[in-house]
């Protein structure tokens, strides 16, 4: 029949044009299905590489007070005759008591002295050897920079972070194409700099990625040329330009500015859905702020059933939990990276002289700040994250706030989970979409009391202004009985208000900050009015 076919001549196919058309449909057919077939054996393949820390990983997480003494006395023997360990006599610690007993909790003022010897070139500071890499973090309440040491240990940790997310993905989607395309990272944009002839900086992911294995360079996208870009808005267009045309499967960053890129990406395709730019997507690995708010827009512009989120907890001082199971948001404490963790109650948080407890002493439904000692030659480090356990065994939790972004003015104590619980549902019931928030107390001085002011840059407002106030207070209540009891016949809160935020507001305040991309973002709460009151001037002057 083929045979036939291609003998009779006819208008619409004359017999020297080449292969009939239906000949190439079946060749670009058959091709299509060779590479699919090829990718998926390439996938299983390198899956295997991922079953033995898999494996490994369930023993660890299990026996993590055992690994977690481990790590202690490894780190005081490796720094030892260092200066901070010479200074605090390392070599004489025996317990744990010894060690909190000899070193008080640290922040990165403490600490910047010997931070600066080590960028100016000194040996042995607070790490052995000499640090040349440095991540630049300006953190939230401060434009003064932050230089965290990025010893050979802690990048280490944090690849192998990034490998063991990827391994917990992975046994959970045993049909997976992960590696049948490309995975699209969203880094800062910082461009690395030298600090002197001795160190440079760059954003955290800027300084992984100097530093990666070429050979994960082959299944990443954009190149590293456009991801060490410092001007963002020049750096969204090269990755769209970059990165639209390519089969992308799988997605890194923080999900503010991801959302921005596919926003982006979109504008440049003409498409309605990513999944329709991107049909083999499958996969968004999220960190540096909650995905609660954002979540009914990545599943509207993502369709796809099969889309997954897998959530990651690293910041430039450490990579410290993962998502390891899709069903449960909460992340698995990962007490092998080279990192001791101990835990202070977060009511005992401004005592003077706080206390720790390492992770057997912890316990559930208890908010704690984070303190962290590490391979990169942080001390007893209050990183000013606080987290909520769920789970002692193995050791789960959420991430929960700041320990300076939580409002407390009137004996409430939101959380800065709490508030993205609430928007998160109040958009669901009123078919509203928050592009950006901030709360702050309101003191009524005549009346003694005050509320909660929130200043919210909506994706679509919600038919009722009145309507969406009322819902997330009555949420906010079902969420937190501190603020429910505050708000009881408005004994101590009143009603919570909401300012309307003009476009752009919160985008302008973080350019006029310098910080736009990376894992910049807005305070969600805070006790103080300093930010509120910056961006609602930034919204008045829009309108």
């Amino acid at each position: 029949m083929y045979a036939m076919h291609n003998d009779i001549p006819n208008k619409r196919h004359p017999p020297n044009a080449g292969p009939h058309p239906s000949t190439q449909k079946n060749f670009r057919y058959i091709c299509a299905s060779y590479i699919v077939k090829t990718m998926d054996i390439l996938t299983k393949s390198l899956s295997q590489l991922f079953i033995p820390r898999q494996k490994a990983m369930d023993l660890i997480t299990l026996n993590a007070a055992d690994i977690q003494q481990r790590q202690l006395f490894s780190l005081l023997r490796k720094a030892a005759d260092t200066e901070w360990g010479r200074a605090h006599d390392f070599k004489s610690i025996r317990s744990y008591r010894d060690f909190t007993q000899r070193i008080p909790l640290q922040s990165y003022d403490s600490l910047k002295p010997r931070i600066m010897k080590m960028i100016n070139g000194e040996k042995n500071i607070l790490w052995p050897g000499q640090v040349k890499w440095f991540a630049k973090s300006s953190g939230t309440t401060s434009d003064k920079s932050k230089f965290i040491p990025m010893t050979r240990e802690i990048r280490a940790a944090q690849y192998q972070g990034g490998f063991d997310a990827v391994a917990a993905y992975l046994r959970h989607n045993p049909g997976s194409r992960f590696f049948s395309g490309k995975g699209l990272i969203l880094g800062g944009s910082h461009s690395l700099s030298p600090l002197n002839r001795q160190a440079h900086c760059g954003d955290l992911s800027a300084v992984l990625i100097q530093k990666l294995n070429p050979l994960v360079n082959l299944i990443r996208v954009p190149g590293k040329r456009i991801i060490l870009m410092d001007e963002w808005e020049q750096k969204i267009e090269a990755i769209v330009n970059s990165a639209s045309n390519k089969n992308v499967c799988s997605l890194s960053g923080v999900p503010s500015w991801m959302l921005a890129l596919i926003k982006a990406v979109l504008r440049k395709t003409g498409r309605r859905t990513l999944s329709d730019v991107w049909p083999n997507l499958e996969v968004y690995f999220h960190g540096g702020i909650s995905f609660e708010p954002y979540r009914d827009q990545y599943q509207t512009l993502i369709p796809s059933p099969t889309m997954r989120y897998v959530e990651t907890y690293n910041a430039s001082e450490g990579f410290f939990g993962l998502q390891d199971d899709p069903a449960s948001p909460s992340l698995l404490l990962m007490p092998d990276y080279g990192i001791f963790y101990e835990f202070v109650p977060l009511a005992e948080v401004e005592s003077s002289n706080p206390p720790a407890v390492a992770i057997d002493g912890v316990e559930t439904d208890k908010n704690y700040a984070l303190i962290i000692t590490t391979c990169g030659g942080l001390w007893r480090y209050a990183i000013g994250d606080t987290i909520r356990f769920t789970s002692l065994n193995p050791h789960k939790f959420v991430i929960t706030g700041r320990t300076k972004h939580f409002i407390n003015a009137f004996g409430e104590e939101l959380m800065v989970d709490n508030a993205d619980q609430a928007i998160s549902q109040t958009c669901r019931q009123t078919g509203a979409r928050v592009k950006e928030y901030t709360v702050a107390p309101l003191f009524i001085l005549h009346l003694g009391k005050g509320l909660h002011q929130w200043f919210i840059e909506f994706e679509k407002p919600p038919a009722s202004v009145p309507g969406f106030e009322s819902l997330l207070d009555q949420n906010l209540q079902q969420l937190n009985s501190d603020y429910e009891a505050k708000r009881y016949k408005n004994i101590a809160l009143m009603p919570l208000q909401i300012t309307i935020a003009a476009e752009g507001s919160f985008y302008n305040w973080l350019r006029l900050k310098g910080r736009l991309g990376g894992q910049h973002k807005v305070p969600r709460l805070s006790n103080s009015r300093l930010f509120i009151d910056e961006l609602m001037a930034i919204s008045r002057d829009r309108k």
